[in-house]
């Protein structure tokens, strides 16, 4: 490539004391020849993340900052593209860092194929054995049915893109990110740029270090808000809904009816049909098959030792059920309102 054009990075900040300066001095590293500008978009943060910005601004001219009220993702996402000048911008995360040539092959990406939007791999990686774990799952395609920005795939057209290095001309046509959709705006921001006939592309040589939440709690809660978020697009949308996404309100249905088998059990023996009493057996054992499954997959995960496998398999659970039930919820009365409590202090 001997064009550079320069490049934008904009980056919503909430709660990011620990991870910012990392992140950033990543952003900052990149081998690109272009100009490059970073706009971080400060939320109302509650552990000092608003001092740590402040400190990196003014440690370098490239750096300013943006005031983000709300606090809200697609909102910081669109002040901070709103501040900056550059062609080209780059959605970046705080939670995230960028390997020394990701700018330079994404934009390379992005003019070879044709594209306005292109995304690569979520790279998880932890700092402690559970966020290890969690980033196992992550890897996992049982972890979360095998998008290509979590397990791979072949380089191609997407239906989504992670994070996203864009052509600044497609958000004037197709308008900026949706601040209704506090979570899942990417998804309904590709649409967009689908539907006005431009490609949206996995690159799978662009991976982005991304730290996941560093426990347990958090993770359900970002689970049961993501999979609320899924149940809205899938509510607004008809291309938003998908087999795959059924499949875990069905796995929660199933294990609610196996536990509630077990309490009714003994109330009922030897009152049904033999049919009836292999049907209430299957479903006690739904519980139990399933708990199996996620140890199986954790035991199988990439996890770097037998600790942090059983650890992987809490993860698994901790990822599909809170999910189903925020899936059911969204789908059936909508996600307006609903924050990601693992975030949020």
């Amino acid at each position: 490539m001997t064009d550079f054009p320069g490049v934008s990075y904009v980056m919503p900040v909430l709660n990011e004391a620990e991870y910012l300066r990392d992140a950033v001095q990543s952003i900052l590293a990149q081998e690109y020849e272009g100009d490059k500008e970073l706009v971080l978009a400060l939320g109302p943060s509650s552990d000092g993340t608003n001092a740590v910005a402040e400190a990196l601004a003014s440690e370098d001219s490239r750096i300013s900052l943006v005031d983000n009220p709300k606090g809200r993702t697609p909102n910081a996402l669109n002040l901070a593209i709103g501040k900056s000048s550059y062609p080209i911008i780059l959605r970046v995360d705080a939670h995230s860092e960028l390997p020394p040539g990701y700018t330079r092959r994404g934009v390379e990406t992005l003019f070879r194929v044709g594209a306005h939007d292109v995304g690569g791999l979520m790279d998880a990686k932890g700092k402690t054995p559970i966020q290890r774990a969690i980033a196992a799952a992550y890897h996992s395609k049982f972890g979360f049915g095998g998008p290509a920005y979590h397990s791979g795939a072949p380089e191609g057209e997407a239906e989504s893109a992670f994070l996203g290095i864009f052509r600044r001309e497609v958000f004037d046509e197709v308008g900026l990110y949706n601040e209704e959709m506090w979570r899942a705006q990417d998804w309904e921001l590709c649409m967009r740029i689908r539907h006005a006939g431009y490609k949206v592309w996995f690159d799978p040589e662009l991976k982005v270090g991304y730290y996941p939440r560093d426990n347990f709690m958090a993770l359900i809660r970002q689970s049961y808000a993501s999979g609320t978020w899924r149940g809205e697009i899938a509510r607004r949308y008809p291309e938003g809904k998908s087999l795959r996404h059924d499949l875990p309100p069905l796995l929660l249905v199933g294990i609610i009816a196996g536990l509630a088998s077990t309490l009714a059990a003994p109330f009922v023996k030897g009152k049904l049909p033999k049919a009836a009493r292999t049907g209430l057996w299957l479903l006690k054992a739904t519980p139990m098959v399933y708990a199996g499954a996620t140890v199986a997959a954790g035991i199988t995960s990439k996890a770097a030792n037998f600790g942090e496998k059983l650890l992987a398999s809490v993860a698994f659970q901790s990822i599909h059920l809170p999910w189903a039930a925020g899936y059911v919820k969204g789908r059936i009365l909508g996600a307006a309102g609903t924050v990601d409590r693992g975030r949020v202090k």
